[in-house]
């Protein structure tokens, strides 16, 4: 009986002192967050960052938050979240410092090679040839973003693909993507953006198709320096939320609310809550209430302009770092030397973390200054304005913290003076080569999975090759791609039961299943999100926007997240969604849209497809397929219903990306285009034929990449004349074109005459059938233009 006694004893003790080595590790990360805040606040007013905003004051409700997310979790938060990145040692405290200091050496910020601003943490998802990792045995951290609540959508997809792998059969076999849809999505987000629309799309998508999505809302009262009762209805986000409360029989979300001081209470509310997630796939949102802001908002101003002093005072006495000391006494787990001792430790470490980051940082900046001085000082002695230079080398020798900026400019401007060709000359050169890799790397994925070396297969025909109709033709293809691609799913509004508006997917969710092809709500935004998060998980989604109008809707996740997420996380991460929509003519304003000017500009990053037809389309979507990059692939609204032959290897022939194909050959004008207006452009070649006029017609078919091997510069070297048509607005989609041809293939020397464009009008199109006539170009329009071209 003594035995088992002091056996329990024993146990007891381990347990406690397990318990208490956990909580004064939680504590020691809590001081290492809070100098490191301190610290780079310091390293920005001081000059040597540009930029800082930091988690100062939220540093224990992110501990405890990080003791039950587990690997294999995703998170999708927002820069202010240091200590949860810290805490799951995705990232440390001298990344931390290297960011900041904007390190372009992957060695040294891993996250964003120096291109985001602090505490945007990213961790692997993919190696250097595209192929995911595993991603379950992993604490996996989506890069972080800027725009507020910009990491609200791609959570829906983050969490929708755990409720995927869990209920869906063909997805069973991924288990280095899923753990039984285990996974739980944890998005952080500031209370004041909890009034962007992203958060409300979001939190009515995850309650409507419950999944496992925890949010957890950091309150500190304030949006920069508005109150947050100019911000929240009840001037609370939790109560503003009560129906959304889940009940017996309904969806909904489950609702917690925490003191961010109170680090027990939070430990305990937060393990049971995210229990029932994971168990469940019940969405919760933690309302973390009482967070302090130390140092405010950011760098760039105090709070004491805008908060009481009776406000400020009360921050300093509830400061969750303070009260976790307190608790940390009170329940006898350490004494206040002990904990001295840990704030003195971290203090040094944190101080001399950063002091290595800044040294990394300077090393590579310092040895191009010696070696520009060395080139300079060469150019100096073979020229006839030798002090000048030795000026500017005395200047660049006088700057304490050179950059890169410095050095090129000093050398450019040394280079100017001498008026000599020298080393120095091939030194710029250089440096400029290795800046390019450094800064406007990645922008598309550079390994094998470039949808640039997809190998094109030409479509295949039999003799007797069915002719069918365009919406046909995809339906044979999506059927072929779900048998053949268990990850392959697709969704947006009336695709699923219905099979799409127009019919593209007709039967098929029948075939495949309700959890591979399904209908989503009215929410644009967040079926994009739908798709980031998904593909961020490994699988391969198609989202549908209905009409490319409404592509302005989803725009924001496109342009700031997908667009972006290769070059910012230099490579690390990519979400290989593809955005089916449909565009160019039908009828009225917001039915005929082709806003490609907006989409091109907004959207590099991504692949921009615009098909003739559907068969093309699904050659895109084929190429696409077998890459990890993003696309998005624009289908002509009006071409559902026109018959096309059915490729007998449907499923497996590619289109490359950024060739063009020549549709109609011509000898006396090139005229450049792309999509529905190609069979105006035919039928007016056709006629002008009769005049004498041989058109030659140029298919871009990309439009982002374009043209890459130049096949529209040499149909001008032959034609010596050239026109761009499209439906967009003036100075749209063929002033890119235009600018494309003549200024970066060099055009412009082979013209004999004034090359045009012929766009649509600037207005939207109007409705009805003279409404698109008059409102886009017309074949007598387009006529017209090529014939005085021809008489010039």
């Amino acid at each position: 009986m003594e035995s088992t006694t002091n056996e329990t004893l024993q146990l007891q003790q381990l347990s406690f002192e397990h318990f208490q080595q956990e909580v004064l590790q939680d504590y020691r990360i809590a001081c290492l967050s809070r100098e490191a805040s301190l610290l780079g606040r310091k390293e920005v007013l001081t000059g040597k960052a540009k930029f800082g905003i930091f988690g100062d004051g939220k540093e224990v409700p992110q501990l405890a938050m990080a003791k039950f997310f587990q690997p294999g979790d995703f998170y999708s938060g927002y820069y202010r979240d240091q200590t949860f990145a810290f805490a799951t040692g995705v990232a440390s405290i001298k990344e931390f410092f290297a960011q900041l200091y904007a390190d372009p050496d992957t060695a040294h910020d891993p996250h964003s090679a120096g291109r985001q601003m602090n505490s945007h943490f990213a961790s692997e998802f993919v190696d250097a040839n595209g192929n995911v990792l595993d991603l379950v045995n992993r604490k996996n951290l989506t890069s972080g973003m800027a725009p507020t609540a910009a990491q609200m959508p791609r959570s829906v997809g983050l969490a929708l693909a755990s409720k995927l792998f869990r209920h869906s059969d063909v997805l069973k076999q991924f288990t280095q993507l899923s753990n039984k849809g285990n996974e739980v999505c944890f998005a952080t987000i500031g209370d004041a953006s909890t009034s962007e629309g992203h958060f409300w799309e979001t939190m009515n998508a995850a309650a409507v198709q419950q999944i496992p999505l925890a949010v957890f809302v950091w309150d500190d009262g304030y949006g920069i320096s508005v109150p947050k009762k100019y911000q929240t209805t009840k001037g609370s986000i939790s109560e503003a939320l009560k129906g959304f409360q889940k009940k017996d029989g309904t969806t909904g979300i489950e609702i917690y609310k925490v003191k961010a001081w109170d680090y027990a209470g939070m430990c305990e509310v937060f393990e049971a809550g995210i229990e029932k997630i994971r168990a469940t796939h019940t969405p919760a949102l933690f309302h973390v209430e009482e967070v302090t802001q130390p140092q405010g908002h950011s760098t760039s101003g105090s709070h004491e302009r805008y908060k009481t002093a009776d406000r400020l005072q009360w921050e300093r006495e509830w400061d969750c770092i303070k009260k976790m000391k307190e608790w940390i006494i009170e329940n006898n787990l350490a004494d206040e030397e002990q904990l001295s001792t840990i704030e003195r430790e971290t203090k040094e470490f944190v101080r001399n973390e950063k002091n290595e980051a800044w040294k990394e940082f300077e090393l590579p900046v310092k040895e191009q200054v010696t070696e520009v001085v060395a080139a300079l000082q060469q150019a100096a002695a073979l020229s006839h304005n030798r002090e000048e230079v030795e000026q500017v080398i005395n200047e660049l020798n006088k700057l304490r913290e050179p950059n890169r900026r410095d050095v090129m400019s000093a050398l450019y401007k040394g280079i100017s003076v001498a008026g000599v060709s020298s080393a120095a000359n091939e030194l710029y050169k250089k440096l400029q080569k290795e800046n390019e890799a450094l800064f406007s790397s990645h922008l598309y994925h550079e390994g094998a999975a470039s949808a640039m070396k997809v190998p094109e297969v030409k479509a295949e025909y039999a003799a007797d090759a069915s002719l069918l109709n365009g919406y046909e033709i995809l339906n044979r293809y999506f059927d072929q791609l779900f048998s053949n691609n268990p990850k392959a799913v697709a969704f947006g509004e009336d695709l699923g039961f219905i099979g799409d508006v127009n019919q593209g997917f007709a039967g098929l969710q029948t075939k495949h299943g309700e959890n591979r092809i399904f209908d989503t709500g009215i929410r644009e935004l967040t079926i994009m999100g739908q798709g980031i998060g998904l593909a961020m998980r490994g699988l391969r989604p198609i989202a549908e926007i209905q009409y490319l109008d409404y592509l302005v809707y989803g725009l924001q996740p496109l342009t700031d997240d997908v667009a972006t997420l290769q070059y910012r996380t230099a490579g690390r991460q990519s979400a290989p969604l593809i955005v089916r929509s449909r565009g160019h003519r039908l009828e009225g304003i917001w039915h005929s849209g082709s806003p490609m000017g907006m989409i091109i500009n907004s959207l590099r990053g991504m692949y921009v497809c615009v098909p003739r037809n559907m068969v093309q389309a699904a050659g895109m979507y084929n190429t696409l397929l077998q890459s990890n990059e993003p696309g998005l692939v624009i289908e002509c609204l009006n071409g559902y219903r026109l018959k096309e032959k059915m490729p007998s290897n449907l499923s497996s022939f590619t289109v490359p990306m950024g060739v063009p194909e020549v549709v109609r050959q011509g000898t006396d004008i090139t005229i450049v285009s792309y999509g529905s207006i190609l069979r105006i452009i035919d039928d007016a070649a056709q006629q002008l034929e009769r005049f004498g006029i041989s058109c030659e017609i140029i298919d871009v078919q990309t439009l982002l990449p374009f043209d890459v091997d130049h096949v529209i510069l040499e149909s001008l070297k032959k034609t010596n004349r050239i026109a761009f048509i499209d439906e967009d607005v003036p100075g749209g989609a063929a002033a890119y074109m235009f600018n494309k041809v003549m200024e970066e293939q060099g055009g412009y020397k082979y013209l004999d005459v004034a090359p045009r464009t012929i766009t649509g009008k600037a207005h939207r199109p109007s409705y009805g059938s003279d409404g698109d006539y008059f409102s886009k170009p017309n074949v007598e329009e387009i006529m017209t233009v090529l014939q005085e071209m021809m008489r010039e």
